[in-house]
């Protein structure tokens, strides 16, 4: 499938997305998502991760506010997702900057997330390497992550997408890069914890590479349209929303290089 395709079956498919994540990007994450054209669900109690993750057509996890029972719910969700053969797409946020955030991040990797999206230093920090993060904000390029994404995509058998001005996404073995976007974007909270829950609804309607890459550039093509009518990081969020929305399947191709 290309990601033209996989964007159609997103939408003629409508899958439930599973997001455990962050308070701060509950909303906006939910909204990403129902823009695009898929449901999401931000569930996250204990006792109901066993019934409800086997249900849904992905699962996305992202540590942003981490809890101990918050985490407790990821690592059974992830071990649910693995049974079932369920993809699901692995946030760690800013996972360098405690050892219990770092134990976090580690104990879920070693459940094989199918895709790893993270800014340059958190992927540089995931694959063992020194960088300069600040909290959840990158203080490196994405080109300098790019060998530590490779890494990690070979090591763990992951999609792993490095996020930025131009993205990158790679297998271990094939790669491209996205670009486009906004330099407002950046200003929105959470709005990188949203493309997490939006590649768990591509995930959910075609092959990971695939549909990490449409993913992608779908925000890519969709900051670039809102940009055009924004005066600013409010107004932004809105015409974003709508630019989601209208984007159609041919868009994409023209940022994927």
């Amino acid at each position: 499938m290309t990601p033209q395709d996989i964007l159609t079956a997103l939408r003629d498919q409508n899958p439930l997305v599973h997001c455990i994540t962050n308070y701060v990007a509950m909303n906006i994450a939910a909204n990403v998502v129902l823009a695009a054209g898929a449901s999401p669900a931000m569930v996250h109690a204990p006792e109901e991760i066993p019934e409800f993750t086997p249900i849904c057509g992905a699962l996305t996890i992202n540590i942003g506010t981490l809890s101990s029972s918050w985490l407790a719910s990821m690592t059974t969700a992830a071990t649910l997702a693995g049974t079932h053969d369920i993809p699901w797409v692995f946030d760690p946020v800013a996972h360098f900057v405690s050892e219990y955030r770092k134990r976090a991040a580690q104990d879920l990797l070693a459940l094989r997330p199918t895709v790893i999206r993270g800014n340059a230093s958190e992927i540089l920090a995931l694959a063992g390497e020194a960088g300069a993060g600040k909290g959840a904000d990158s203080g490196d390029s994405v080109d300098a992550a790019q060998s530590a994404a490779n890494a990690l995509a070979s090591k763990w058998g992951a999609v792993v997408a490095v996020t930025g001005p131009v993205d990158y996404v790679t297998d271990g073995t094939r790669d491209a890069h996205v670009s486009g976007g906004s330099p407002l974007m950046p200003k929105i909270t959470a709005l990188g914890c949203s493309q997490t829950a939006l590649m768990g609804a591509y995930c959910a309607s075609g092959p990971a590479f695939e549909a990490t890459l449409a993913a992608l550039a779908h925000f890519k093509v969709a900051g670039t349209a809102a940009a055009q009518q924004a005066k600013g990081p409010g107004s932004f969020q809105m015409h974003f929303l709508d630019a989601l929305a209208a984007t159609q399947p041919q868009d994409l191709g023209q940022v994927i290089v």
